[in-house]
């Protein structure tokens, strides 16, 4: 069921993130005391008195004039609003009226979403008092509130859900909590994957990012580190729903020295830890870097499988040097084994058709459970053709787990490890798991 959706706006630095990780209940959106750390939409699934409602955070909207940045942060402003069906328009209630309110005041006069203006920073009194002056934006009544102690947080999601399709002002007593639009998922349905675009700054991760999802979802800009939070779309594809997370560059930590970035980089941390397949995205004017390596050696001990996409690929017209890239993936990224490697523009979108089987291969193999038969006869044959040696020996085995597909194997004393990358790879080749991770747990007959 398609969710309602409540969209937060307003000039830089009023208090949009910090109302947004207020309704939904978590520190979802990265939040810090100056102008322009949100740009892109974030989106995430609230819920209030069994209401349940799509809520979308977005960058501080700016009048025209200002950098080719802003601009196109204010553009993902105005499409979110396009799709909203309540707004709340966020004012300071410390600062005061400012022209930017007035502008952005008259533009969403002439949308046909309900729009509710907020004064946040309403932290007292006197503050509350102060948001009268907005009423000369001729928007209705301000609604006081403090995000940040979530004073009166209350009364303003009573008023969101009473201008919600269908939505009456509620009363505690009488909403029971199951009623309301279903959410996005029902808990016993199987999760839709989930693929992390992960790189370092500016190799293109947004571009390929919206690219998949078929819209402008994310701020692209030639400048680095453009990208903030961990963007999340659902996407129908004919192989069926996939969610594709748009992630900040990333770079060594002793090169960060922003706050905010230092935060993104912990949001892409967890956006890898929580996805089922990684693209790895490398500039291939710029081949295999340190960082890429880097990148590459922690998405695949998250045992998350890769995917990597040589992107700027067109930009690459030399024979020799396209040799040079394609022979440094292989010597630089040699332990993600069999990983695809897809040549790519983002930007115009060669060679993008080609990630879809590539895709859903990946996704078979980190989701793929072998017989316990079939996993007992592959470790059979593969002692048969180079035993341990010194009596060591696998008495059974087993799949434990899947995503990474995990085995368990029961030996009478230790093996060495060298004979447990041969297992590995005697598994690997005999079921076909390509780049996919497989980890091996090893139990004594003691244990």
């Amino acid at each position: 069921m398609t969710l309602p959706t409540v969209v937060i706006v307003g000039r830089p630095n009023v208090g949009k993130s910090t109302l947004f990780n207020r309704i939904v209940g978590e520190q979802v959106a990265i939040v810090e005391d100056r102008p322009g750390v949100t740009r892109d939409r974030n989106e995430t699934e609230a819920e209030w008195l069994g209401r349940h409602f799509l809520l979308v955070d977005t960058g501080g909207w700016l009048p025209d004039g200002g950098s080719s940045l802003d601009e196109k942060v204010s553009r993902q402003v105005e499409a979110a609003v396009r799709t909203a069906d309540v707004v709340l328009f966020l004012v300071d209630a410390g600062v005061g009226l400012t022209d930017d309110d007035q502008s952005l005041a008259n533009w969403l006069r002439r949308i046909t979403a309900p729009v509710l203006i907020v004064a946040n920073k309403a932290d007292n009194e006197r503050r509350e008092n102060d948001r009268w002056e907005f009423m000369s934006l001729g928007i209705g009544e301000p609604i006081p509130v403090s995000a940040l102690h979530g004073r009166r947080a209350g009364d303003l999601l009573d008023e969101v859900v009473a201008l919600l399709p269908g939505g009456d002002r509620p009363d505690v007593d009488e909403v029971p909590m199951e009623e309301g639009p279903a959410p996005l998922w029902n808990p016993n349905d199987v999760p839709p994957p989930r693929v992390a675009i992960v790189g370092r700054p500016n190799v293109g991760k947004s571009t390929l990012f919206n690219r998949l999802v078929g819209e402008d979802r994310s701020v692209v800009h030639d400048m680095a580190g453009t990208t903030r939070d961990a963007i999340d779309t659902l996407v129908d594809t004919p192989d069926g729903p996939i969610v594709f997370v748009d992630t900040a560059g990333m770079r060594r930590r002793s090169r960060i020295d922003d706050s905010a970035e230092y935060y993104s980089m912990v949001r892409a941390l967890r956006a890898i830890d929580g996805s089922d397949i990684a693209l790895l995205v490398i500039d291939a004017t710029e081949g295999v870097t340190n960082q890429d390596q880097r990148l590459a050696e922690r998405v695949d001990a998250a045992g998350c499988p890769i995917v990597v996409m040589l992107n700027k690929w067109e930009l690459v017209d030399d024979a020799e040097q396209r040799l040079k890239v394609a022979a440094d993936v292989q010597r630089q990224l040699y332990f993600v084994g069999d990983a695809p490697i897809l040549k790519i523009s983002a930007l115009t979108g060669k060679g993008v058709n080609k990630l879809r089987p590539v895709l859903q291969n990946a996704i078979e193999q980190y989701h793929r459970r072998v017989p316990t038969r079939d996993v007992n006869r592959v470790i059979s044959d593969a002692q048969q053709r180079q035993p341990a040696g010194h009596g060591l020996k696998v008495m059974y085995a087993l799949q434990g787990a899947t995503d990474p597909p995990t085995f368990t194997l029961f030996v009478n004393r230790e093996l060495p490890a060298t004979y447990l990358r041969y297992l590995e790879r005697s598994i690997r080749e005999a079921f076909e798991f390509g780049s996919t991770p497989i980890k091996l747990r090893v139990r004594k007959r003691s244990e």
